[in-house]
Formats: structure tokens, C-alpha cells, sequence
């Protein structure tokens, strides 16, 4: 069938298109030179309409598109239109059934999917979108038309729903899901620890996002959580013992995780290592060979002795070497330099002795060679950092040819070593489940092993247990904004924040986390305490009332409650303690520094040494060149990481703090407290 404008008409309307043909599924628009097709899966409307004299037809397309003809004559236009409305309605009505079909059999997809007894990842939900995506647009109706047909107006709604709010949607699914698998599990929430686990630790036990952040405050229960959630992957056989990692910082931090999991879950087959003991296992099991870590590494006389001799060598035997020393420790370390062979000094030797493994530490967990470590650096900074990197260079060859030596690898060697060996495929990783402690204390190095492991093994989850908070290690490589911006570098997943310290009371909780949270660079979370504190629960006190606080606890401090002293440095340890013993025979004090006492609680805490100046707290910043250039940037933040340490030494408290000041040269941070509402007291 064939509708042609009049001849009046064409000539009058001047319009590329004068003629339009019913076709199978579809109409033809032509004209002298022009020609096109219209099929009906393209055609979103028809309007008729009646111009003065003549008929129009008008075929609206996706994308507001429009095309006309016009100058027919009007019964005919009327007629054609007739036809070709119910030709379209017919086609239209038959591909509505195959669309909803198609929308019905997605429909059950997604349902198939949300309705699953497990936590849904958004990695999944990316899954879906692609496949309601694809069904899409294997419809044989333009989309826009679905809500025209009852057969497909609710199909379309709920897919398209997931399509645009597919992260809402898996929000709330997910919230209705925890909630009853917590009800449901009750019994294992409630026996796996000592005490139930409250609501926020088992939110984030059972949340099984690919890339799991857990931010846990100071005495919040991170341990409770990692142990959980073990014994979750267990209970709901999620994992295999063997499909389980636990990574830990230190040795004696895995080791108290491995007796607690043996305590708790009865596992022994799921082991918590340090890094350098996943590192020496897949080293192990990738090459057939057993590592050796050398001496340098456990003895400190004997890795000394090396660069001391190194650099004494080499300031001897070089001019421009010991020139180039002597700079660096005049100008800019500031310090008193000896005139002639200034290398022999003893005493200068030994204060530079902890420097240069400082420094040949972080160049060694650089890895990279000399060019790629100044071309990494701030180019503000690079030509002072390539003068020092250059004397460097021999001691960080004299290591390197003791190892060969010694047939040893050092610690920073054991990673790169293991991360290779994963890059090249030579290790297959077994584990579906990485639980990683303390993770504010990650370095780049750490966190390339755990991107590599994950890299390897596609399936592997990443659930990190950590506080920014207290995150206070950055002098060795630690890097905080591996944990500020976590799916940044390990990808998209979800965060937790378990919001209830067991540990001090409100009082003291308010002015840590006020105190913290001033550094706009801190992540927002709520931490909440159980126990109610008072003004005096917090309080700044002159220095010289040590001795009477320690009189006044020791009448009222009960035998098994602990006291504990903190400073910034170990030198600060007061001689008063000498007489400890047998001045107050039964007040249980320990001293020991803040970075020390991480993991520590007492119930009374005396924080020392808030004093300005030399040894002060806030300590000054006497960063050499090598380490702005090697370690993390710091925040734009005056004092961050002291602040930091600051939140660590009074969140060890269970009852009270005091914070000792120096009433003459008293430390920036006293009249920071005095704003939050501190108490200053004259006498203990």
C-alpha cells in the first residue's frame, strides 16, 4: 500500500519526502532524490494530522528524530493511515509478547540472584547490569515503549530499577539479609568470642564484599572480628582452613592470633603469619628454595659495624665523599662536625649509625635502582636527594655484596623476591580469604604482595581490620592513605565501622576522637563507650606533681588495676621509678614509650613529656632529605602523626589520663585540649 502527496501539494511544499509505502514490518519514505527506511522496531509514533488543504503524516524516532510527509490528500492520508496504524499495532502487540518473554526470563534472573542465602558483592551487581544491558537490547521493541504495554509495563520497571538503582537496591537487600542471618546465626554471634558480638562487629563479620575495610577504634574489638570472622568462612563453609590467611605485623602479634583462633574455633590449620612469613613461604614453594634471612637482619652490632666501617672507608679513601658527608651532616642535619677526619669521631659515628639503617632500609624497600628512586621524588627535591642518594650508593653496595656473601636475603629482599615469583606465575595461591590486622601500618611494599596474591588468584577477598586513627608508623614506610583511600588501591567493596570501645569511658573518648578528628584528613566515625566518665577524667597536670599523683594512686589504685607511663621517648623514663618498688610496693606501674604501648590498656594513664623543644611532644620534625624523598608524603596537617600518637597514648586508658606538662615551654598540644574543655589542675 502506497500513499503519494498531489501534485499541487509536492510542488507546494517543497519537502524532500512526497511518498511512503506500507512495507512487511516497516514503511518506506522516499522522494525524487531522497529515500528512507523506517522498520517498525525503530518507530516509536504515528500522527495524523490535517494541514488547510492537504494531509500530514508524521513518523517519530528514537532520539526525538522526526521525519514528515507531506501535501497528500487528506481522505487518502486518512485511509493510508488506517492501515498502517493497525499493521503497527498488530506487530507491536505479537513483539510485546517476545519482549516480555525475554523481560520475564530476566526478571527471574535477577530474582534468582537477590533471592541467594549469601551476601551479594557490588562486583556481582556489575554482572547483572550487563546482562539486563544485553537483554536490553536484544528487544525487538524500542525500550521507551515498554511502558505503552501491560504485559511488559512492570517487567521493564523492575528491571530498569536494578539497571539504575542497582547499588540502592543491593544496599538495602543486603541490609534485610545481615539482619536475619544475625537472628538466625544468634547462638554463633553469641559463643564465638568471650562476650556476644555486638551489632556493628557482626555486621562487618558477615559482609562479603571482594574489598572489605574494617575502620576499628581503639579498644573496639578488632581481634573479636578477625577471629569471627574466620569461623564465619568455616561456619558457612565459605572457605576451606587451608583457603584462610591471617596476616599479622609482627610475630608475637600472630602468634597471640593463632592461640586465640586455636581458643576459639578448635582450627589449627588456618595460621596467622607476618609478612615476611608469606613472603619466605611462597619463595619456598615457588622456587624450591629455603630462604636464609641474614644476620644483619636479627643483629644490630654486626649490621653497625657494616655501615659504619663502610662509610668510614669511604670517607677515607675519597675526597669528594667526605666532602659530600660533611655537608649533609652540617648543613643540613645541623649537626657539630669535628674539623679533619670528622669519621673517626666515635660518638658521631654512633649517632649516625641508626640514620644510615634508616635510610638504607628505606632504600632497600624502594627496590628500585638509583635513577628510578630521584626520578620518584618531588622534582623540588630531586637534586639534594640525588647528592645523598649517591653517597648512599656504597653502603647500599656493601649490604647487597654481604648478603651475596652471607648466601642471605634481607627483609625487604624476602617481599620483592615473593612478589616476583607471583608476577611470573610460579606460585599458585590457594586462598580465597585474606584477613590482614593492624592494617593502618601497611607499606606500599606490604600492599604490593597483597595485590599480587589477589592479582593471581582472582577470587580472593581482602577483609582489612584497621584505624587511621591510630595509624602511627609512617617513619617506617607505613602509608596512611593505603587505608584513607582503600578502594582506591584495592578496588571496589564496601566499609564497616565497628562504633563501641569496651575500653575507656565516654568522657575520655570525647576528647581523643574530638582531638583526632580536628586533621580534616582522618576518616568521620563514630565511637561510642559503654561506661560514663567525668571532667576530671582527662586531665593536664605540671610535670613536677609526678611524685604526688603516684602517691595519691597508690591510696587509691586497687592491686590488680595497672598504671602506666607513656612518653615519646625512652630517655623520658623518670628516676623516680628506680624507687617504684619499694615506695609504693603495690601500684603495679609500667613505663614504656606510646609507640610501644600500641595494643596496651591500663587503667590509669600519666602521658609524659609535654614539653616544646628538644625531645618535645609534639616532636619537631628532623627528616633528612632521603626520607622526605622515600618515605609517604605526610598530610597537609600541622603535627598529624603526632596527633595520632597523641589519640594512641590517651585511648589507652581504661579510667583516667593525665597528661604532664612543662608549666615554662608547655607543648602546643596543652592549649589544644584547654579548647576542647581539658582541665588544668595546679597539684596532683
Amino acid at each position: 500500500m502506497e500513499l503519494k502527496a498531489t501534485s499541487m501539494g509536492k510542488r507546494l511544499a517543497q519537502h524532500p519526502y512526497n511518498r511512503v509505502r506500507l512495507l512487511a514490518a516497516g514503511v518506506e519514505v522516499s522522494g525524487d532524490r531522497h529515500e528512507y527506511l523506517i522498520p517498525f522496531n525503530q518507530l516509536m509514533d504515528i500522527t495524523c494530522k490535517r494541514g488547510m488543504v492537504w494531509g500530514e503524516l508524521e513518523f517519530q524516532l528514537p532520539e526525538d528524530k522526526v521525519v514528515r510527509l507531506h501535501g497528500t490528500e487528506w481522505q487518502e492520508t486518512q485511509r493510508f493511515f488506517h492501515f498502517l496504524q493497525q499493521a503497527w499495532q498488530q506487530w507491536s502487540q505479537e513483539m510485546s509478547d517476545v519482549s516480555a518473554e525475554v523481560l520475564t526470563a530476566l526478571e527471574q534472573e535477577i530474582l534468582t540472584f537477590t533471592q541467594q542465602d549469601r551476601w551479594l558483592k557490588r562486583s556481582e551487581l556489575s554482572t547483572v547490569k550487563e546482562s539486563i544491558r544485553r537483554q536490553f537490547s536484544a528487544l525487538p521493541l524500542p525500550l521507551a515503549r515498554l511502558e505503552t504495554f501491560d504485559n511488559c509495563r512492570a517487567l521493564w520497571r523492575f528491571c530498569q530499577q536494578w539497571l539504575e538503582q542497582g547499588e540502592t537496591a543491593i544496599r538495602q537487600r543486603n541490609r534485610e539479609w545481615t539482619t536475619k542471618v544475625i537472628k538466625e546465626y544468634h547462638d554463633f554471634f553469641s559463643t564465638i568470642e568471650t562476650t556476644p558480638l555486638n551489632l556493628s562487629q557482626s555486621e562487618a563479620v558477615v559482609n562479603g564484599e571482594d574489598a572489605l575495610l574494617v575502620l576499628a577504634g581503639a579498644g573496639s574489638g578488632k581481634t573479636s572480628v578477625l577471629v569471627a570472622r574466620a569461623g564465619w568462612l568455616l561456619k558457612r563453609k565459605l572457605a576451606q582452613p587451608d583457603q584462610i590467611l591471617l596476616l599479622a605485623f609482627g610475630r608475637q602479634a600472630a602468634d597471640e592470633m593463632n592461640e586465640r583462633i586455636q581458643a576459639r574455633l578448635g582450627e589449627s590449620a588456618i595460621q596467622a603469619r607476618t609478612f615476611h612469613a608469606l613472603a619466605m613461604h611462597i619463595i619456598r614453594e615457588g622456587s624450591n628454595k629455603q630462604p636464609v634471612i641474614s644476620k644483619l637482619e636479627s643483629d644490630s652490632k654486626v649490621r653497625r659495624q657494616l655501615l659504619i666501617e663502610t662509610w668510614r672507608e669511604q670517607c677515607n679513601s675519597k675526597k669528594a665523599q667526605a666532602s659530600g658527608w660533611r655537608q649533609w651532616l652540617q648543613d643540613e642535619m645541623e649537626w657539630d662536625v669535628a674539623e679533619g677526619a670528622f669519621w673517626q669521631d666515635d660518638k658521631l659515628a654512633q649517632r649516625l649509625a641508626s640514620r644510615l639503617e634508616r635510610w638504607l632500609g628505606l632504600m632497600r624497600m624502594h627496590g628500585g635502582a638509583q635513577a628510578v628512586m630521584i626520578d620518584d621524588v618531588p622534582e623540588a627535591l630531586r637534586e639534594n636527594f640525588s647528592k645523598r642518594i649517591k653517597l648512599m650508593a656504597p653502603l647500599l653496595k656493601a649490604w647487597k655484596s654481604a648478603l651475596k656473601e652471607e648466601g642471605a636475603v634481607d627483609f625487604s629482599g624476602l617481599i620483592h623476591q615473593a612478589i616476583a615469583i607471583l608476577d611470573k606465575g610460579r606460585f599458585i595461591s590457594p586462598w580465597k580469604d585474606i584477613l590482614v590486622d593492624e592494617f593502618q601500618d601497611i607499606s606500599p611494599q606490604r600492599a604490593a604482595l597483597l595485590t599480587a596474591l589477589r592479582k593471581q588468584n582472582k577470587r580472593t577477598s581482602l577483609f582489612a581490620v584497621g584505624d587511621d586513627w591510630q595509624a602511627i608508623y609512617r617513619f617506617s614506610g607505613a602509608e596512611m592513605s593505603l587505608t584513607t583511600a582503600f578502594h582506591h588501591y584495592f578496588g571496589e567493596g564496601d566499609r564497616c565501622v565497628l562504633d563501641t570501645t569496651y575500653r575507656f569511658n565516654d568522657r575520655i573518648g570525647e576528647i581523643a576522637n574530638r582531638f583526632v578528628q580536628q586533621n580534616p584528613h582522618q576518616l568521620r566515625k563514630p565511637l561510642n563507650s559503654l561506661s560514663k566518665g567525668n571532667k576530671k577524667s582527662v586531665t593536664l597536670l605540671p610535670q613536677d606533681q609526678l611524685e604526688p599523683l603516684l602517691n595519691k594512686l597508690s591510696g587509691y589504685a586497687k592491686p590488680h588495676e595497672r598504671v602506666l607511663l607513656l612518653a615519646r621517648y625512652h630517655h623520658l623514663r623518670p628516676e623516680i621509678l628506680e624507687k617504684a618498688k619499694t615506695r609504693w610496693p603495690k601500684l603495679q606501674i609500667d613505663f614504656m614509650t606510646i609507640h610501644a604501648s600500641k595494643g596496651q590498656q591500663a587503667d590509669f594513664v600519666i602521658v609524659l613529656g609535654l614539653h616544646e623543644g628538644r625531645d618535645g611532644f609534639p616532636a619537631q620534625t628532623r627528616e633528612s632529605i632521603v626520607e622526605e624523598g622515600l618515605l609517604p608524603q605526610p598530610e597537609d596537617f600541622p603535627d598529624a602523626e603526632e596527633r595520632r600518637l597523641a589519640y594512641v597514648a590517651i585511648t589507652r586508658a581504661r579510667q583516667q589520663v593525665w597528661m604532664m606538662f612543662d608549666k615554662e615551654q608547655p607543648s602546643v598540644f596543652v592549649e589544644h585540649f584547654r579548647e576542647l574543655g581539658v582541665p588544668q589542675s595546679r597539684k596532683a
